[in-house]
């Protein structure tokens, strides 16, 4: 071997680079066996074309060739002019002699060539990653299995679909003028991307702010610019084991009839065809199982429970979450305990029970593509994706940071639970008080969030409307609750505490009332024990009274007769049931 080594670096010693690129290339392009191509050197052949830098036209080709293998399309040159082609579908790229790209063309099937800005610009910026992500989106749209007769009738039927989503985008009452984020969230269909043969087709359908808790004050106008995570959805067919009606020609009435409800009439589809359209979800969403239920119901077309896997919903949002910084801790194999900082150098800490998650009607799973029939489908399964989006959202917004222990050395501690499918509540304890407050945060769609507290005697009956403003705003639970806390710190007054002198003159007048009970026996001391004998239920003591009278030697109590007020002026009863004791009051949680 070492012979076999020495001798090729005799030979190919005076010889260059591209001589050498080129001898490899050629002899991996011919194995011995085509059928089964040699992987290791395909690697190889990839490293290198990625080390390589792309100044002149072979160099180029090379670099397109391999992108065109990689996404399972053909390569063809004809001058300077390559082609990546698919059944459906090719891309033209005219390059110059220097090795530079002049123009890229993308035609679908039948369909005359139309320039493309977005690949030309990533060809010419050299960014063939992102070349190679864009391409594979727009093959896996067109990628439509079946014979040629199949492929053509489901692309026409994708098609059609397309100008009718885009016709009911423009309709009336659809905030066409509004922001691109209430067009995101408001839209019947979202924002709909179509009309060019570079882009597939998709629908941007939920935004919401992201890094609220490291850029934002509590400040209301300081809530507002921040960075927007997009969820969208690409919309393709897909062949199916089960025939489904899809449309061969479009299905809304011209002129376009409104229904009640501002939606367009749509007429009936009759051509039975084995395939679905589907909702491939750019990131995939954690579902709670009664929203995968109700997708089912909407599209009558069942998402086979083999593809998704089920359990509990915070695990799920921790393991799809964006950030790859969002790691866990847990007790006794259970609990997810969470920190999340806020100005002003306050942290908080969340837990969220895994007894309580774990239970059935609140496990899910990760849904990455939904199947549909007919484009009446497409409002209603984006609304359901937006409210389960917003529920996301709030829990996620705890999952800030890992806690490295128990959360001990944090400010405040808050136990997030759910109570239903849409609703959730965060326990923790009120300022200068032992007693708790509950918050119960209920998200009936994506646009209503409404929270009601529990436990805090404020006389303000617009702190729930408040709240709900604020958290449907920040769309963040830390942020909310920072704004509540310091509410109730303002509103609750802090227990009296004695200065060290009074407390000292205390102690001093206390010892000597006892030395003067003990030496008198027979006398005050017999005193204090008579007077001191009250009934115990009668009464409520306050523990800050005791002192000592000068006109007598025993020690008197100061006795309030006023009956004892209850911590918790509401009736938890049935609302969080889980957390009363056999007395009726609510345990501590935290």
């Amino acid at each position: 071997m070492k012979s076999i080594i020495s001798d090729l670096h005799l030979k190919f010693a005076e010889k260059t680079w591209k001589e050498t690129f080129q001898l490899v290339r050629r002899c991996m392009d011919k194995p011995k066996d085509a059928s089964r191509p040699c992987v290791p050197l395909l690697r190889s052949l990839e490293r290198l074309q990625e080390v390589v830098n792309v100044s002149s036209l072979n160099t180029m080709r090379s670099r397109l060739e391999m992108i065109a293998k990689q996404q399972g399309m053909g390569f063809h040159i004809t001058e300077a002019t390559c082609y990546l082609t698919a059944d459906m579908f090719y891309l033209e790229v005219v390059l110059l002699l220097c090795g530079e790209v002049e123009e890229v063309k993308v035609a679908p099937h039948g369909g005359s060539p139309d320039p493309s800005e977005s690949f030309l610009r990533l060809l010419r910026l050299k960014q063939f990653t992102e070349f190679a992500m864009k391409l594979a989106e727009l093959f896996t749209q067109y990628n439509i299995p079946g014979d040629n007769d199949q492929k053509l009738k489901l692309f026409a039927s994708l098609q059609f679909l397309g100008k009718d989503l885009k016709q009911i985008s423009l309709l009336p009452g659809v905030p066409n003028d509004s922001a691109q984020g209430d067009m995101i969230n408001n839209g019947r269909v979202g924002c709909l991307i179509a009309g060019k043969a570079d882009c597939p087709l998709s629908i941007q359908f939920y935004c919401t702010p992201t890094d609220g808790m490291k850029t934002s004050d509590l400040q209301e106008e300081e809530m507002t610019d921040r960075e927007m995570v997009v969820q969208a959805a690409m919309v393709t067919v897909d062949v199916s084991d089960v025939p489904h009606k899809l449309q061969t020609a479009s299905v809304i009435q011209q002129p376009p009839q409104l229904d009640p409800q501002g939606y367009p009439v749509l007429l009936p589809v009759s051509e039975m065809l084995p395939a679905c359209f589907h909702l491939k979800l750019q990131p995939a969403i954690p579902m709670m199982c009664s929203f995968v239920d109700k997708l089912r119901q909407i599209t009558g077309v069942v998402i086979p429970d083999v593809d998704l896997q089920w359990a509990a919903l915070p695990k799920l949002l921790m393991s799809s979450s964006p950030s790859a910084k969002i790691d866990m801790e847990t007790l006794d194999e259970q609990d997810a305990i969470f920190t999340a900082p806020l100005p002003g150098s306050v942290m908080h800490s969340y837990i969220l029970p895994g007894a309580a998650w774990e239970v059935p009607a609140q496990r899910g799973a990760v849904v990455d593509s939904i199947p549909f029939t007919h484009p009446a489908h497409v409002p209603a399964l984006l609304e359901l994706l937006r409210h389960q989006c917003v529920i996301n959202t709030l829990l996620r917004s705890c999952m800030t940071s890992q806690c490295t222990g128990t959360g001990s050395e944090c400010d405040q501690h808050f136990e997030v639970r759910p109570e239903s499918d849409i609703s959730f509540s965060v326990t923790f304890q009120g300022p200068h008080t032992d007693s708790l407050v509950v918050l119960l945060v209920n998200v009936s769609d994506s646009h209503q969030i409404t929270c009601t507290l529990f436990g805090a005697e404020i006389g303000d009956l617009s702190m729930d409307e408040n709240l709900s403003t604020i958290m449907k705003k920040s769309m963040s639970i830390p942020l909310a609750l920072r704004t509540l806390y310091l509410k109730l710190e303002e509103i609750t007054p802090a227990p009296l505490s004695a200065s060290p002198e009074a407390i000292t003159e205390a102690e001093n007048d206390q010892s000597a009332s006892t030395t003067t009970a003990a030496t008198d026996t027979n006398g005050a001391l017999t005193t204090f024990s008579q007077n001191a004998a009250l009934p115990e239920d009668d009464f409520s003591l306050s523990g800050s009274a005791c002192h000592a009278n000068s006109d007598k030697s025993e020690l008197l109590l100061e006795i309030n007769t006023s009956p004892a007020v209850s911590p918790y002026p509401f009736a938890p009863g049935e609302v969080f049931s889980h957390w009363m004791t056999h007395n009726g009051h609510l345990s501590e949680l935290i």
